[in-house]
């Protein structure tokens, strides 16, 4: 699998932005990831930031590196979202690539810590993340928070 930055000169930058709508997005907000993704190569310090997986030139992964979760947790930066692993993938640990990839490019930004979100129970326990709590998003429901220290270089 190769890891590839999704910028919005690349080539496959129209197939990454659909892949992520069709993972994350609804029927409404395909607009919201496109513009995201478009204007994440302007920062200075290199966040936001979307990656793609591809294997024989298919999108079979994705995560990001973003400034904020839309979570209470306001203080905590930066955070990795939208890891998908294609159902085809799972089970061969590609999200643990992702994952290590994902601190080692944090680490490269200057950051010590990565952090997350999720509803899932075990899985990031696996590679090593520690629970550290709740945030709470804008419809008042908590959602887990862990954090696992960056590949500093």
């Amino acid at each position: 699998m190769e890891i590839i930055k999704v910028d919005k000169e690349a080539a496959h930058f129209r197939d990454a932005v659909k892949k992520y709508w069709q993972v994350w997005g609804d029927e409404d907000n395909y607009t919201f990831y496109e513009d995201c993704m478009k204007h994440s190569h302007e920062t200075k310090d290199g966040i936001p930031s979307f990656y793609i997986g591809t294997d024989q030139g298919q999108i079979v992964a994705t995560f990001a590196l973003i400034r904020n979760d839309l979570n209470s947790r306001q203080d905590l930066f930066p955070w990795l979202a939208c890891l998908y692993v294609d159902e085809n993938y799972r089970g061969s640990r590609v999200g643990f690539q992702l994952l290590d990839y994902a601190r080692r490019v944090a680490g490269q930004l200057g950051h010590e810590t990565l952090f997350l979100t999720t509803d899932l129970d075990g899985y990031y326990e696996k590679d090593g993340w520690e629970n550290i709590g709740k945030a709470f998003g804008v419809g008042g429901g908590s959602i887990k928070v862990y954090a696992k220290g960056t590949m500093l270089d």
